[in-house]
């Protein structure tokens, strides 16, 4: 047991739990987060209290931020936005089909030597950006790297809204992305139409990971569409599932109406199990 709180370096970014050692962060202070280029000043969104987990592993706050580290931080910022008009700017004139994602800046240190800009893109294929670094470095007076991300990281660094109406689990809580498949999409009877499978990437949700393992479950147990079961109220035949209720429906042979029953009460073992024991 121990205390944890939660830091974003960007309004409504991922969140990154520490340990708040000796502080007592609340909700709206800047403090000090450990990197591996050295503390930065993220802002805590969730104020420090116990927990029960084991906390031993996460890492610790450097501190609060004092007037010196905001001021590090603004000038961060506004490199990082120079850094951003520049690189569009470049890009068109040079004709190249990227899209700039993001732009990271690191001050210069005993250890760098130097300032250095990294701009995160996109683009369909891959680009001969030579040219386009050694301007960018020409313009930024530092050096520049370049690194292209996939569909997926671009949605995880770029942040939004999905169809379910909150912030893309992957720009908040995932830290790995787990494989997807259309299979996963048809196990859960969803519409096999991209516009309401598919993610702000453009790849299938991640959300359809979630609740697969359910769904598998499920169908391993409940009776077929199509088959015969006998239910409290009567026999009849499954014409659907109802997995988030953990139901199937009946269409009942007294009068042809459907009805949901319970998966235990139309499964053949749970009404074996009750036989047996009933005649016992």
């Amino acid at each position: 047991m121990g205390m944890l709180c939660a830091v974003s370096f960007n309004r409504y970014g991922r969140l990154y739990y520490l340990d708040p050692g000796e502080l007592r962060p609340q909700v709206g202070d800047r403090v000090l987060v450990p990197t591996d280029e050295g503390p930065e000043v993220a802002e805590c969104v969730w104020a420090a209290q116990w927990v029960t987990e084991d906390t031993d592993g996460f890492p610790k706050l450097a501190g609060l931020a004092e007037d010196d580290d905001l001021r590090r931080d603004e000038m961060l910022r506004r490199r990082k936005a120079e850094a951003k008009v520049a690189a569009k700017r470049l890009i068109r004139e040079h004709g190249l089909p990227m899209k700039v994602v993001a732009v990271d800046h690191v001050l210069a240190t005993p250890e760098n030597g130097s300032d250095r800009t990294t701009i995160y893109f996109t683009a369909p294929h891959r680009v001969d950006f030579r040219s386009l670094v050694r301007d960018l470095g020409a313009t930024l007076h530092c050096r520049v790297e370049l690194r292209q991300l996939s569909a997926r990281d671009s949605a995880r660094v770029q942040g939004g809204i999905g169809s379910c109406g909150r912030d893309l689990c992957c720009a908040t809580f995932l830290t790995d992305f787990e494989p997807v498949t259309i299979r996963m999409a048809k196990d859960q009877d969803l519409p096999l139409n991209p516009l309401r499978i598919s993610g702000a990437c453009g790849r299938l949700m991640c959300c359809l990971k979630y609740e697969h393992p359910l769904y598998s479950s499920f169908n391993s147990s409940a009776p077929p569409i199509g088959s015969r079961v006998a239910t409290p109220e009567g026999s009849g035949r499954v014409v659907g599932h109802n997995v988030p209720k953990d139901a199937v429906i009946v269409r009942m042979d007294s009068d042809g109406s459907r009805r949901p029953c319970s998966r235990a009460s139309a499964c053949a073992p749970r009404q074996a199990h009750e036989e047996r024991y009933n005649e016992e």
